[in-house]
């Protein structure tokens, strides 16, 4: 199998071009290649395929084997995959995703795509179709009460195509992210499991994170983690509706237009190295 591996902001997968690749089993895959010891070592598998909906699709699996719907930080890269390996000249496209289809915009600098900007669509904020558990599904989880670990945390409910819970904290970089992360993850009032952005807000224009991912654990960086925490902050009133949020892998822009009620992201993307490998036989 033949691969490149990028990262936007740290948040590296393993992306595969389906136009000529084919791969029988991308969950056994994902697993294979993500381990950072015994395979090339990433946060997971993307593999950019023809759509009969858009310009091409996404389809996205977690370091655990598991389907994800949607990935700021991979369609960016995405987008950089197939303009600069020439499989499109358009420097705006389209991308099929199972959170919807995304629009993208590209910076090209030298030939090369430097800065990719992604209408992430609306957020979405009713429990019910985050999903949440809550006892009235059509309402919002705003500064919502749970308990975690004999601890009650505030969280505030979004889903930018996948289910993002944000949560403030006092110390982001001191957090025991590995303790706390998997028990937010499996917690009971998320029914498909739960990303938790771990958030601190610094100033009305910036705020730090940290995420745990479902399927994945802590990772560098997450961009729909990042627009859904960028999201919380607005809706709590705590900045302006632009907002940088510093991730351990970098800055990503982010703002929400309230009239046309989007959220758009802008951040870098790029590869690391491209490589071929054997996928073991899992029949």
């Amino acid at each position: 199998m033949k691969f490149t591996k990028m990262h936007g902001l740290g948040n590296d997968y393993v992306y595969v071009n389906g136009l000529k690749e084919r791969i029988d089993d991308p969950s056994a895959a994902a697993r294979f290649v993500s381990d950072r010891h015994f395979g090339i070592g990433s946060d997971g598998l993307i593999m950019i395929n023809p759509s009969e909906k858009a310009d091409f699709e996404m389809e996205m699996y977690n370091a655990d084997g598991s389907r994800g719907e949607m990935c700021g930080n991979g369609i960016r890269c995405v987008a950089k995959y197939v303009y600069d390996y020439g499989l499109t000249d358009k420097t705006s496209i389209s991308i099929e995703t199972l959170g919807g289809i995304k629009y993208l915009d590209l910076t090209v600098k030298n030939g090369k795509t430097v800065l990719v900007r992604v209408d992430m669509g609306r957020p979405e904020l009713e429990a019910g179709r985050i999903p949440i558990v809550m006892e009235n599904p059509r309402d919002r989880v705003l500064n919502a009460p749970i308990v975690v670990d004999g601890i009650e945390y505030r969280m505030t409910g979004v889903s930018m195509g996948n289910p993002h819970a944000v949560v403030y904290v006092e110390d982001v970089k001191g957090l025991e992210i590995e303790k706390i992360g998997p028990k937010f993850e499996n917690h009971d009032r998320f029914p498909q499991r739960i990303n938790t952005e771990f958030v601190k807000v610094l100033d009305r224009k910036t705020a730090e994170m940290r995420v745990w991912e479902r399927g994945s654990g802590e990772t560098l960086a997450c961009g729909t983690g990042a627009c859904a925490a960028a999201a919380a902050c607005i809706l709590n009133g705590f900045t302006e509706n632009q907002v940088t949020i510093r991730l351990l892998g970098g800055d990503l822009q982010i703002e929400w237009d309230r009239e046309l009620d989007r959220i758009y992201m802008t951040g870098p993307a790029a590869v690391v190295f491209d490589g071929e490998i054997d996928l073991p036989d899992t029949r």
